[in-house]
């Protein structure tokens, strides 16, 4: 490839990537806007709400810091330090983590929030709210606990410019580590990735048996003159489901970009930043999904436009 048309699919794929971001962050911010109001007028929350809104925040995080990333890949002029680069290198993989686990816990919540009453998930149902905060503490322990050899191994490349680092920016590199510890964390992570997404799997293919049953019984009542229209809760669920198709769509896409790659994020700028358009899709793509389904959230703007528009007539 001729160093002009390298150039030009390297503007190509970062103007795209810049999109992404700005899109991303953008929906992340409305969605977690509105959670916030709707916890502090007092209204009614779901058992899903915190989880959303927890999402929305992670994300949110997670897309300014690869923006902060990309910057010093493309537009670096000042060269980061090792503090800079141990932040936000741990950053980024702390908000991947929880990403994935806040996904899981919510998909695992709207299950129990489906089940019926004759189901053994019934009983989790008052209490579901409740374990939130404990699920949410060991995701924050666990993702910083399996996350945190990138403190040790992220060094400034203008410390140290061996030809053995791996290139992740054009300040931050890794540092290799030693084969007991490199298999260990490597270990930790296949087993809470594979852990949680077979969980997903699992409330998803528990939420589909649901609303297969449900629609059948919806047919009978049909044909007996009751309205089949689906209720709140199976609205909710769809949305969900549709979330963790995308997510795992996104994930494995993901894994064999990295996999093309050869290591963990290489030195060609292109691939790189085709990696991060991947990795970081579903940051994107999930609080449009979110919003696009949320009737509260056109039903509360509407309600908060009339208001307004009310008290300047009478003004």
């Amino acid at each position: 490839m001729s160093k002009n048309n390298l150039l030009l699919s390297l503007i190509a794929v970062r103007n795209g990537f810049y999109s992404e971001v700005s899109i991303g962050i953008t929906a992340n911010a409305f969605h977690l806007f509105f959670h916030i109001l709707w916890f502090f007028l007092k209204h009614r929350p779901r058992p899903t709400d915190l989880a959303i809104g927890h999402l929305a925040l992670i994300h949110l995080g997670m897309l300014i810091t690869v923006g902060v990333i990309a910057v010093d890949i493309f537009e670096s002029q000042e060269v980061w330090d090792d503090i800079t680069c141990k932040v936000v290198i741990y950053s980024y993989q702390v908000m991947r983590g929880f990403s994935l686990g806040t996904t899981c816990l919510l998909s695992v919540l709207q299950a129990i929030t489906l089940s019926p009453r004759s189901s053994c998930l019934a009983k989790f149902k008052h209490t579901a709210s409740h374990h939130n905060h404990g699920g949410f503490l060991f995701l924050w322990v666990f993702n910083l606990s399996i996350s945190a050899h990138f403190l040790i191994s992220t060094v400034a490349t203008t410390n140290c410019t061996s030809n053995s680092l791996l290139f992740v920016t054009q300040s931050c590199s890794l540092r290799p580590q030693r084969y007991l510890p490199r298999l260990t964390f490597h270990i930790l992570g296949i087993f809470r990735d594979v852990s949680l997404v077979g969980l997903m799997a699992v409330s998803s293919g528990y939420m589909v048996t649901l609303l297969c049953r449900h629609k059948r019984r919806s047919q009978h009542l049909h044909s007996t003159s009751l309205s089949p229209r689906a209720s709140p809760e199976h609205r909710a669920t769809q949305t969900i489901l549709l979330l963790m198709s995308v997510f795992v769509l996104l994930y494995l896409m993901d894994c064999m970009v990295a996999s093309f790659s050869g290591v963990w994020w290489k030195s060609d700028p292109v691939r790189l930043c085709v990696h991060m358009l991947v990795g970081n899709g579903y940051a994107t793509i999930s609080p449009l999904l979110l919003i696009s389904s949320e009737k509260r959230m056109i039903t509360f703007f509407k309600f908060v436009w009339h208001k307004e528009t009310k008290c300047s007539i009478v003004r």
